[in-house]
């Protein structure tokens, strides 16, 4: 694939699902070298990790994989004793969020993109199609902004790394449609958060992406890709 001739430098946090890969070509088309960073967090399937390494390789872009041992406690993404709700979007914070992952997540983000001389990091949080998460919201990068510009050599310095939030404004329509127009590969993305054999077409995030495909006109490339494999049409 070809992507305009870069010349500085950023950190992409990739998770494998839509929006993470669809702010990883975002970056790539204005003009970034990409170094993807892949936690592996003791989610309670691997898919993800996979299809985020996959994605890189695909892309051309170095990755790094962070091993984290979070508190199995209180999430069902990280507690398989805990059941991966159906969509409901009742206003409550689903089990699916993981206690100040972001957080977490963006302060070792903020230390590699330091370490590298990057001048930005990218994180594909979405504020409008999404589960309600406090650290998706664009109060939370702001304020975080902050704290690394005061917080860092390089915000000191007044060379600041840069919080960029593509997507965290556009609804899973929007996505998917610049996601297309970018040529993200969908057929290596995964949303679910049961990681089975195939979507499970009824947790929140695969209802969102289901969204925003049905809304954009498109077919999902990894819906067609499963319906093949399995000979059967999703419901």
């Amino acid at each position: 694939m070809r992507h305009p001739t870069r010349n500085k430098l950023a950190v992409v946090l990739l998770s494998g699902g839509l929006d993470s890969t669809t702010t990883l070509f975002l970056a790539l088309n204005k003009g970034f070298e990409a170094s993807c960073l892949i936690f592996d967090y003791g989610q309670r399937h691997k898919r993800e990790v996979e299809g985020a390494k996959k994605i890189a390789r695909w892309a051309h872009c170095a990755y790094r994989i962070e091993k984290l041992a979070l508190v199995n406690r209180g999430s069902s993404l990280l507690d398989k004793k805990i059941k991966v709700p159906v969509a409901k979007f009742s206003g409550k914070i689903p089990s699916t969020y993981v206690p100040a992952r972001n957080l977490i997540f963006l302060s070792i983000a903020s230390s590699f993109a330091e370490s590298l001389g990057a001048e930005a990091i990218f994180i594909g949080a979405n504020a409008i199609d999404f589960s309600g998460y406090p650290d998706c919201r664009p109060e939370f990068y702001s304020s975080l902004q902050r704290v690394l510009d005061v917080g860092t050599k390089s915000g000191v310095e007044g060379k600041g790394i840069k919080i960029i939030t593509p997507l965290i404004n556009r609804t899973k329509k929007e996505i998917v449609l610049l996601g297309a127009k970018l040529g993200v590969p969908f057929n290596l993305t995964w949303s679910c958060y049961k990681g089975g054999k195939r979507p499970c077409g009824k947790c929140e995030s695969c209802f969102l992406r289901d969204k925003g495909f049905k809304e954009a006109g498109l077919k999902d490339p990894l819906k067609i890709k499963y319906e093949r494999e399995y000979n059967r049409t999703d419901k």
